[in-house]
């Protein structure tokens, strides 16, 4: 008998506890609610993703939504440009595509940009900046490293 209230306490006491938790914040660039976090925010082995210097920027609800629909669009029209020129490999045509590239995600980099106020901006020019110099701290890593092995070989 006491075995049994035992689990019986143990069996509601753990639904109770899943229900009492507190929900988590929304993901730090899409609103999807309480508890659910945007995946794949980090990059390569760990390091900041392209995403990393709008942490902390406090966007609200608008800003939000129009960085995001802004990230989409310019995702889309990426791929839409890269199939178009996968069976062009001339040189012609990779400077074509490369400069296609580059115009569209400047014109998604000014969107976002524009839904800043002044301080965002300035926070998340200090954020890019500090990815930019770990960055080349690991590619100057990346070479030293290769010259190690090289010379050990």
């Amino acid at each position: 008998m006491r075995k049994t209230l035992s689990m019986l306490l143990l069996a509601t006491a753990l639904p109770l506890t899943a229900i009492a938790a507190e929900p988590g914040e929304p993901g730090p660039v899409c609103d999807m609610g309480p508890g659910h976090y945007q995946h794949g925010r980090e990059g390569m082995a760990g390091m900041p993703g392209m995403m990393a210097p709008m942490d902390g920027l406090k966007l609200n609800a608008e800003q939000r939504q129009a960085v995001n629909k802004a990230r989409l669009d310019a995702a889309q029209e990426k791929r839409e440009i890269t199939r178009r020129y996968m069976d062009k490999l001339s040189e012609a045509d990779k400077e074509a595509m490369q400069k296609e590239l580059r115009a569209s995600r400047d014109k998604a980099d000014k969107t976002f940009r524009e839904q800043l106020t002044p301080e965002q901006l300035k926070q998340f020019e200090a954020r890019k900046a500090e990815g930019e110099k770990r960055r080349a701290e690991w590619e100057e890593f990346r070479k030293w490293k290769a010259e190690k092995d090289a010379k050990q070989n």
